[in-house]
C-alpha cells in the first residue's frame, strides 16, 4: 500500500514537473506576467512562432523598467516600424541555451545574437553585463531555452 501511494505521489507531482518542462519561452514569458511590453512587441513583430520553435534559444528579456527607460515616444516609434522592431527583438536572442554559469566564463567575449549584433560580455563580482544591460535575474528555464532578465533594452548596430 505504501509503495502504491508513493508511486501515485511521484506520478502526480512528477506530472507537474513534466508539464512545466513543456512550456516554451513565449509561454513562460506570458505566464510570468513580468514582460507585457516584450510579449506585445513579439506579437507585433510576428516573432512568437519563432520563439516557440525548437531552439534552443537564450533570451535576454528587458524588464518593464528597461522599456520605460526608452520613453513612451521611442517605444511607440519602434512598435510602429516593424522592421526596426524585429531587429531590436532579435538583438536580444542568442542561439543555444546559455545558463548563468556559462555566461560567467564568457567575460570579455562577444555574444552574437540571431539578429547579427554583437555585444561584449562582462562578468565579475558585481554581476554580468551584456552590452550596456545588467543581467538582473538568471536561468528562467523553458523547454526550448532559457530567459535572463536585463535592465536595459539592447539596440542593434
Amino acid at each position: 500500500m505504501k509503495k502504491l501511494l508513493s508511486l501515485a505521489l511521484v506520478a502526480l507531482f512528477g506530472g507537474f514537473a513534466v508539464a512545466e518542462d513543456k512550456k516554451d519561452i513565449v509561454v513562460v514569458a506570458v505566464e510570468s506576467k513580468s514582460f507585457p511590453t516584450l510579449v506585445t512587441a513579439l506579437k507585433e513583430a510576428a516573432l512568437v512562432e519563432t520563439l516557440k520553435g525548437e531552439g534552443p534559444f537564450t533570451v535576454f528579456a528587458p524588464s518593464e523598467e528597461a522599456f520605460k527607460k526608452l520613453g513612451d515616444e521611442k517605444i511607440k516609434a519602434v512598435l510602429a516600424d516593424k522592421e526596426l522592431l524585429k531587429k531590436v527583438l532579435l538583438a536580444h536572442v542568442v542561439k543555444g541555451k546559455v545558463m548563468a554559469a556559462d555566461v560567467m566564463k564568457m567575460d570579455g567575449k562577444d555574444a552574437e545574437t540571431v539578429g547579427g549584433t554583437k555585444f561584449k560580455i562582462k562578468a565579475g563580482d558585481d554581476g554580468v553585463m551584456i552590452g550596456d544591460a545588467k543581467v538582473t535575474k538568471t536561468d528562467i528555464k523553458a523547454s526550448n531555452g532559457v530567459i535572463h532578465v536585463i535592465d536595459t533594452v539592447l539596440m542593434p548596430n
